[in-house]
């Protein structure tokens, strides 16, 4: 068999893509998603509180994330795939019970970021989710998130 076969495509319905610019430096917004201290700041979607609960940033390393909501207690945990600073993290997760039993199926959450001298432009791309549904979900949440970001950023400025 050729090369061709052996690619894995992703259905376009279950696939989420987000872009946006923030007005920071690349290294700095590749911090607030890499150093624990940044990211329990703005993590989660607004009106969460989170917790960085482990952080080994390293291929391979574990983390996992407590999210208190208004409709209560959300984990988020899995590996570190690919850290390449300040341009590309990779990470393989999923939501999980407070035990750390996986509770949806895994997604790929990989994250570039692009310097714009002086802003960044940060592309998220999560998949494959198991549902259009579960993607658009995700595409709420995300967004509140990258919202939060955005004001956190201009608080460290």
């Amino acid at each position: 068999m050729g090369a061709a076969h052996n690619l894995v495509s992703e259905p376009a319905d279950r696939v989420l893509k987000i872009e946006r610019v923030f007005d920071a430096p690349r290294d700095l917004v590749f911090r607030a998603w890499t150093e624990p201290e940044h990211m329990a700041k703005w993590f989660g979607p607004r009106g969460f509180k989170s917790t960085v609960e482990k952080h080994d940033l390293r291929p391979g390393g574990a983390y996992r994330i407590h999210m208190l909501g208004p409709d209560g207690d959300h984990w988020s945990q899995g590996v570190f795939r690919e850290i390449d600073p300040p341009k590309r993290l990779v990470m393989v997760g999923s939501w999980a019970d407070a035990q750390g039993n996986l509770t949806r199926p895994q997604t790929t959450l990989t994250l570039l970021f692009d310097d714009l001298g002086g802003k960044t432009r940060l592309t998220l791309h999560n998949a494959i989710f198991e549902s259009t549904t579960a993607r658009d979900m995700h595409q709420s949440g995300w967004n509140s998130s990258l919202d939060c970001l955005a004001e956190y950023l201009a608080t460290v400025r």
